[in-house]
C-alpha cells in the first residue's frame, strides 16, 4: 500500500497526517508517487502494488488520465477513501478498464445492504475500517472485528483486509489469524 499525499486527510491519524504534509512540503504530487510504483517495477514486477488517497488529485488529473497512468506505471489496485460505491461507478469502471482493481472500505456502521453494495463493484479485496476513529487509534475490539467478518463474508467473496487500530506486533498477528490480509 502506498499513500498518495493530500492536504486533507480525514481518515488519517496523527503520524500519517504528518506524513501527507511532510510530503507536501517537499512537493510530493501524484505523479511523483506514479514514478515510484515505476521505479518500483523495475525491481520488482510481482508484488501487489496499491494506491491508498482521496478523490481530489485523482480528480485534478482526471479519472481517465489517471487510470491509464497508473496502470502505464504498473499500479494493481486503488483505494479512494471519499470515494463512496454510489459515486464511484466511473471510477471503478475506469479502474477495471485499465486492468486495476477498485477497493473500497467497509466500516463497522456498515448495513448489510452497504457491504452487498460495496461487493457489487469492489475487485481485489475489500478493506475493513475495524473501528469508528483515524489510522493509529489504540481503541481497537479483535473481538468485535472477528464478529464482523462473517457478515462481510457472506455478502462478497473478495478477501477482507483489516486495518485502522493495528498498532503493533501483536495486534497485526491477532488480526492476520481472522482476516485475509
Amino acid at each position: 500500500e502506498l499513500g498518495v499525499p493530500f492536504s486533507d486527510p480525514m481518515a488519517d491519524g496523527p503520524t500519517i497526517t504528518k506524513a501527507h504534509e511532510r510530503a507536501l512540503k517537499h512537493n510530493v504530487s501524484l505523479t511523483d508517487v506514479l514514478a515510484m510504483v515505476r521505479e518500483f517495477r523495475r525491481k520488482d514486477p510481482r508484488t501487489p502494488v496499491v494506491l491508498m488517497g482521496y478523490a481530489n488529485p485523482i480528480e485534478a488529473m482526471g479519472l481517465e488520465k489517471f487510470a491509464a497512468a497508473a496502470a502505464q506505471a504498473g499500479v494493481d489496485g486503488v483505494l479512494v477513501v471519499d470515494y463512496p460505491p454510489e459515486e464511484a461507478v466511473s471510477f471503478g469502471a475506469a479502474m477495471k478498464a485499465h486492468g486495476m482493481d477498485p477497493i473500497f472500505l467497509l466500516a463497522p456502521t456498515s448495513t448489510a445492504a452497504r457491504i452487498a453494495q460495496v461487493a457489487e463493484i469492489a475487485s481485489g479485496y475489500v478493506y475493513y475500517v475495524s473501528l469508528a476513529g483515524v489510522t493509529g487509534s489504540g481503541a481497537l475490539n479483535v473481538e468485535a472485528v472477528a464478529e464482523r467478518l462473517p457478515l462481510i463474508r457472506e455478502k462478497t467473496g473478495l478477501p477482507v483486509g483489516v486495518g485502522f487500530g493495528i498498532r503493533d506486533a501483536s495486534t497485526a498477528a491477532r488480526i492476520a489469524g481472522i482476516a485475509d490480509a
